[in-house]
């Protein structure tokens, strides 16, 4: 399935099933999934990056074992709005995501979303070598509330 806008996100995820959020790093994938109600979003495990095909298989288990219908990735946009590097590599994968995964897909703007993950981290006063494992999963979880808030006011 191509990579779909917020509307026709919106449109095609249904309700009472799960979405899931990416934070794509280059060393790790952060996870996030909602609740069924799709209004919640809870950090899951990192994965760790090795090669594509061993990354989407490790994504494929964790996306089945919560029942996903959508995925939400993170694009990590300049401040200025402009693509970089790294959202170069993150079209990328997800140009060969599609390719093995019917389920439908969108970008969301994801600039500052580790800053805050980060932040709310701090505040929960999570340790330093802890911060470090659970940031990319906070991230994404941060990435992911952030659609599903605006999923909510568009489907109201």
């Amino acid at each position: 399935m191509p990579v779909l806008t917020l509307e026709e996100f919106a449109a095609t995820v249904p309700s009472g099933r799960t979405i899931a959020g990416f934070d794509l790093g280059t060393k790790t994938i952060g996870l996030a999934i909602s609740d069924l109600g799709q209004r919640f979003a809870t950090p899951r495990k990192v994965i760790s990056r090795t090669k594509f095909t061993a990354d989407v298989a490790a994504l494929q288990v964790a996306l089945a074992a919560d029942r996903v219908a959508g995925i939400v990735i993170g694009l990590p946009l300049n401040m200025d709005g402009s693509e970089g590097p790294r959202a170069q590599s993150t079209r990328a994968f997800v140009r060969n995501y599609v390719r093995l995964d019917e389920r439908p897909l969108m970008f969301w703007d994801e600039r500052l979303s580790t800053v805050a993950a980060e932040r709310g981290l701090l505040e929960a006063d999570v340790s330093r070598a802890k911060r470090a494992t659970r940031i990319d999963s906070a991230a994404a979880s941060f990435i992911l509330q952030g659609a599903l808030d605006r999923l909510t006011l568009l489907r109201s």
